[in-house]
């Protein structure tokens, strides 16, 4: 595919080969490949069926590998959702039923297994075959909790040395309730998966189907690894029934959601006006939704901002970073979308931008705007962040102090409503933060958020004497307390002079729109004597098909008398047999002929009797 143009280039015939292994069946079976120094490595379904799991190597130079089905080294069920290339060898994360676990039926255990770029095969042994395949079980849990063991997803996140680098993986839960989804980030060291591949090994006892912990010698180079050279026959012998290691990479939550199914993730690192680093994460979700965290150096983490990208629910299929761009690339199933990596130009206030927490986004005094946070700028002095606690009250002394309106209402105004005494009035608070917490005050009284008066956030007010003023409704996030819209409330009889405090600020006037519960006009009274027409015709139409259907009931019983007595002509419907004679009288099925001369249980003569 031309990346220009998305133009699809022909591939000439001699270059087509079979995609038996690097390609799934089906596209439903979950698939993962990574291209590496010229050779391709896949995980997919080896068959229709999607029973047949393999990890393959293809292209190149290298001779071509795979996993040996009849060795079980993957269950049939194995599900690949991402493969990272290493210094020396390629990873694999997938998912799979557990077999050492038998006291549970059908567990699903999340791994990561390995294969070495300098692997060829055996010579004798695992001729074509992977000879440094081992896999071990990745573990993402809270403590006390059960585990999130069923990984989506896994990226790396490169470091200088390469042994400092970060895995970062999706997991959801086997165990669910009713709907309810929840998802886990979990953050994995390069160090610690090294560590547990060169740790123990298990090994299956044929005499009682468990893993247990393999205690015996092993041999030098150890099994498994990328020594140079082929390995022994003792050594390939060894790691055919010893492909599972002990001990569990552990990791760590970063961020764990309910209600929410996480599918695809990317990660960036990034630095903010004060030279900290951050690490940012995009999470892709199973309605269509794009969540961007940030996590501090202290692992604590917090979503700055989530997009509805479709109309209708769909999963995202995928995420790709590109950085020079600064924009995040979306595929799902229609198409793929271009999505800038930050919205900076939705905070339209020193509040908003400094209450976001987004380290790509900084306040810029000079040009009075939130504005993308590059570190090329030349004077980055006067630009305000927070984005360990995200509290403005040092930051905006200057800026505007309101949270940012919509753009046809200016920020920081009074709006002044002018209603009729004894009018209902319900004034919305715009909720524009699901980060913080909101109440209303009268007069720099508070109200309570428990009183029957706020609905929905709303306040419903009885314009009377004394509720009129100034009622203000503030937000509260981060510990800082602001106004997100102020009211003046006063009565069209006799209106209220504005408070000389609150001189010089804009005022915008409300009338109309705010008043709720005005007088009913009077109308006609309902008539409903076409109602009782209706139904007294409907009464007499049921009496009267009753009625006949009594009167008809004698005339039926008459009838089928009639028929009993002539049963021994032919019906009027029924035609004479051909040969013209008169068909014999027979009885009808229900009757019984008794011949004379019965005795009944008195010794009485019977009689000839028709029953």
């Amino acid at each position: 595919m031309e990346l220009q143009d998305f133009s699809l280039v022909p591939i000439p015939e001699d270059r087509i080969l079979d995609g038996k292994g690097q390609s799934p069946f089906d596209p439903a079976h979950n698939h993962t490949a990574v291209f590496v120094d010229g050779m391709l490595y896949t995980g997919t379904m080896n068959n229709f069926l999607g029973n047949e799991p393999i990890l393959m190597r293809t292209l190149g130079t290298q001779p071509v590998l795979k996993t040996d089905a009849f060795l079980r080294w993957l269950q049939p069920d194995a599900s690949f959702v991402a493969s990272i290339p290493s210094t020396q060898v390629v990873y694999f994360f997938f998912g799979e039923t557990a077999k050492e676990f038998d006291f549970f039926e059908k567990l699903t255990i999340s791994r990561v297994a390995r294969v070495c770029k300098n692997d060829v095969g055996g010579e004798k042994l695992l001729q074509k075959k992977w000879t440094t395949f081992l896999k071990a079980q990745l573990l993402c849990a809270q403590s006390g909790q059960l585990p999130f063991n069923v990984i989506r997803h896994a990226v790396l996140m490169p470091a200088d040395p390469p042994a400092s680098s970060r895995v970062y993986a999706i997991f959801t839960s086997q165990w669910q309730v009713g709907e309810t989804r929840s998802s886990a980030v979990c953050e994995f060291s390069f160090a610690d998966i090294e560590k547990v591949f060169e740790g123990k090994y298990k090994e299956m006892n044929k005499e009682s189907s468990r893993w247990n912990t393999y205690s015996g010698p092993v041999s030098n180079p150890r099994p498994g690894s990328c020594s140079v050279g082929p390995s022994s026959d003792k050594a390939l012998t060894f790691v055919k029934e010893h492909f599972l290691m002990d001990e569990k990479v552990v990791g760590k939550p970063l961020l764990v959601k309910l209600d929410v199914e996480y599918t695809k993730l990317a990660v960036e690192a990034a630095r903010d006006v004060s030279g900290k680093d951050y690490l940012v994460m995009y999470l892709g979700t199973s309605t269509g939704s794009l969540h961007k965290a940030v996590v501090d150096e202290d692992s604590d983490t917090h979503l700055v901002e989530e997009i509805q990208l479709f109309q209708e629910p769909e999963p995202i299929r995928n995420l790709l970073l590109a950085p020079a761009q600064g924009a995040l690339f979306v595929g799902y199933s229609a198409g793929l979308l271009r999505v800038p990596r930050a919205n900076c130009s939705v905070y339209g206030s020193c509040i908003d931008c400094v209450l976001a927490r987004d380290p790509h986004c900084a306040w810029d005094p000079v040009e009075r705007a939130c504005r993308i946070f590059l570190n090329t700028s030349t004077d980055l002095t006067s630009w305000k962040q927070d984005i360990e606690r995200g509290n403005p009250a040092w930051a905006c002394v200057n800026g505007p102090m309101g949270r940012s309106h919509r753009p046809q209402s200016p920020p920081q105004l009074i709006k002044e409503v002018l209603a009729p005494r004894h009018s209902i009035l319900e004034l919305p608070c715009p909720q524009t933060s699901t980060l913080a917490t909101y109440h209303w005050t009268h007069r720099a009284t508070p109200i309570p958020t428990s009183s029957s008066a706020i609905y929905n956030g709303s306040l419903i007010l009885l314009l009377r004497e004394e509720f009129r003023g100034l009622y203000q409704c503030l937000a509260t996030e981060s510990g800082f307390t602001h106004p997100v819209v102020s009211y003046w409330i006063q009565s069209e009889e006799d209106p209220l002079p504005l408070d000389p405090e609150l001189a010089g600020i804009p005022r915008e006037r409300m009338e109309a729109p705010l008043t709720v519960g005005e007088p009913i006009p009077l109308t006609t009274p309902t008539s409903y004597w076409p109602h009782f027409l209706i139904v007294t015709v409907l009464l007499v139409l049921v009496l009267s098909g009753v009625l006949i259907g009594l009167a008809s009931s004698p005339l039926r019983a008459l009838q089928a008398q009639r028929k009993v007595q002539g049963c021994g002509t032919l019906p009027p419907g029924e035609k004479a047999p051909l040969s013209g004679e008169q068909p014999p009288l027979q009885p009808p099925k229900d009757t019984r002929i008794v011949n004379g001369g019965g005795v009944d249980a008195d010794n009485n003569q019977l009689g000839t009797e028709v029953a």
